[in-house]
Order: C-alpha cells, then structure tokens, then sequence
C-alpha cells in the first residue's frame, strides 16, 4: 500500500477533484452529468466547508485518488455527498474509501453531530455494501428532512447515528 493522506480540499484541487468525479459518473455508471451540472464541485468552500461540513480528498502517490464531503444540514445532521475513489484504489486492500469515510465520521463526531444522511443510485452496488458494512440503514425518502439536498439521480438513501 501507497502512503495515503486524507486532507482538507484546498481550491487548488477543484480541476483534480472534476477530473475523478466526472468520469466516474459518465463512464463507469452512465450518468448523464457533467462538472458544469454540479455546482457544489465549483463551490467546495461555499457548499461543503461551511458552517460543521468539510471536503477531503485522498492523496496517494502524489495524485487525488478519492473525495469525500458532507454539508452540514442543521440540526446536527450532515449530508454525506461525494465520495468516489480512483479505480486503481478502490477494495479493502488499498482502504482509501474507509479512511475517508473514518476521517469524515471523526470530524462529525467532534463537531457534536449526530446523524449522517445519504443518497446514491440504485447502480452503485458496491456502494451499498460498503455502506451498510459501515452500520448504515436504509430509509425512505420521505423520512429524509427538508434540509437534505437530494440529487434527481438518487433513489436510495441511508441514515448512519453517531
């Protein structure tokens, strides 16, 4: 295994973290989105950085190699949003999708809060293993508060107290 850094994402990482993110969506699952269609990607600071939440990246070998964000929702809940990791990173071996989600629960819990939220789509299964390895459950979308900010392409959802 690589050194691996989990950090805070600085501006300079925008086109870094476009160029993982992007790809990831259109080629490997299909979904017609684009950079420009992702508005909290040109707006890290604003969006994710605010207030309790944060955006971290991974590093290895020099290179992003996985993202991670959660906005702060109110009431002690974070949207966790985000979190690709590189192909070549990807599995239990590499463990660069659980430091970053490890990095992110830490940060949750020392800011006091107590509930993660999430959405993602049906086509990514490995996703909802992961997730639900991590003591995720699943909820419906109608329990998810007015604060949550759904994609259109989600339609699965979970819900993580801390």
């Amino acid at each position: 295994m690589h050194s691996l850094e989990i950090r805070a994402a600085t501006p300079s990482d925008k086109t870094a973290i476009g160029d993982l993110i992007v790809p990831i969506q259109r080629t490997e699952f299909g979904i017609d989105i684009s950079y420009e269609d992702q508005p909290d990607l040109a707006d890290i600071e604003g969006f994710y950085q605010s207030r309790d939440g944060g955006f971290w990246v991974a590093v290895a070998d020099g290179h992003i190699v996985g993202t991670i964000g959660m906005k702060d929702i109110g009431a002690g809940q974070g949207a966790l949003r985000k979190m690709f990791v590189a192909a070549g990173y990807r599995g239990r071996d590499h463990g660069v999708a659980q430091a970053l989600l490890d990095h992110l629960l830490t940060h949750a819990r020392t800011r006091g809060m107590n509930t993660i939220l999430l959405g993602t789509t049906a086509k990514f299964l490995a996703a909802h293993r992961f997730y639900e390895k991590n003591g995720f459950t699943r909820v419906d979308v109608a329990d998810l508060p007015e604060s949550f900010p759904r994609m259109a392409v989600d339609t699965r959802f979970y819900r993580l107290d801390v």
